[in-house]
């Protein structure tokens, strides 16, 4: 069997320094896009700026402030992946099919255990 020859039409891949520097333009890109498009991502970008900072104060060592802080990061990420999620799930078309449906409330479970996340670890370390 022989391997797939790669298309000439496309740029070649980057690699080293290069990539790295693309890979960070796409994710700039990627929280812009949230940012503009995603009613729920900066309504948690507002708290977690409210928020980190008192974790920071509230944390009496290092650690805890690592979780309190931690914990508000992991739902940022949750709400970016279940945006993913919906928005290839809406450009396959408008009609309903129930996997999307599914996989819609699946990201949405994703990003509600995330959030679940940060009151038990904010009550376990603060109360």
């Amino acid at each position: 069997m022989s391997e797939i020859e790669p298309d000439s039409r496309l740029p070649p891949k980057k690699k080293g320094m290069a990539r790295l520097i693309a890979a960070t333009g796409f994710s700039l890109a990627g929280l812009k896009a949230a940012l503009q498009h995603g009613e729920a991502f900066r309504l948690e970008v507002v708290i977690f700026c409210i928020l980190a900072p008192a974790g920071l104060w509230l944390g009496q060592s290092r650690v805890e402030q690592v979780l309190l802080v931690g914990s508000l990061f992991i739902v940022l990420l949750m709400e970016l992946i279940n945006s993913a999620v919906e928005v290839t799930i809406d450009r396959g078309g408008s009609e309903f099919h129930v996997l999307a449906g599914r996989a819609k409330d699946i990201g949405s479970a994703a990003v509600f255990v995330a959030l679940v996340l940060v009151v038990f670890t904010w009550g376990m370390l603060l109360l």
